[in-house]
């Protein structure tokens, strides 16, 4: 089973951010996120075995609970960089409980045997994952013709652990347990 960890985001936040897809969408052929998929993944674990998922929910369940996180959804980017882009994203910032919460679920992660993290940890939403050679000059278009930026905030209080099965539309992401903060 593949799993991660993640904070949901609110409907007022998905709600805002379908608007922002409905607008961008046609400015280009990606392959766009649907909204409701979309959640701020704290840490990626991957592959797991099925028969050691209470493994994962009782490291879990022990990190450190840093308190309530604020989190405001705003800023769109590139990764890696604007010139050679391979997703588009948007911009996460948020309180130092998230930043703690990553590091805290890394490291009890790979108490278990998965890999640590070798890049710092930068919070965001995938919009969309960008095929090679796609024609983008539309889609800066529509992004500087954007009245704002800024897709709301919010604070959070638990975070969950998720697993994602990937299937011929996409990703399908299941809760298998909730954490609180």
């Amino acid at each position: 089973m593949r799993l991660f960890t993640a904070l949901d985001l609110t409907n007022e936040v998905v709600r805002n951010l379908e608007c922002l897809l409905d607008r961008l969408r046609p400015a280009a052929s990606l392959r766009w996120s649907p909204p409701h998929n979309m959640h701020v993944t704290a840490k990626f674990i991957g592959e797991w075995p099925e028969e050691r998922l209470e493994e994962v929910k009782s490291a879990l369940t022990g990190l450190p609970r840093p308190g309530n996180i604020d989190v405001a959804v705003r800023g769109l980017g590139w990764f890696p960089n604007a010139r050679a882009p391979r997703v588009f994203w948007g911009g996460i910032e948020a309180s130092e409980g998230l930043y703690q919460l990553a590091r805290d679920a890394d490291r009890a992660m790979s108490r278990l045997g998965v890999a640590s993290e070798k890049r710092d940890f930068s919070p965001h939403l995938t919009l969309a994952r960008i095929p090679p050679g796609a024609e983008l000059a539309g889609l800066r278009a529509a992004i500087e013709a954007l009245p704002s930026t800024e897709f709301g905030a919010f604070t959070v209080d638990r975070h969950y652990l998720y697993q994602s099965v990937m299937g011929p539309a996409g990703s399908k992401y299941t809760k298998l347990a909730e954490f609180a903060l």
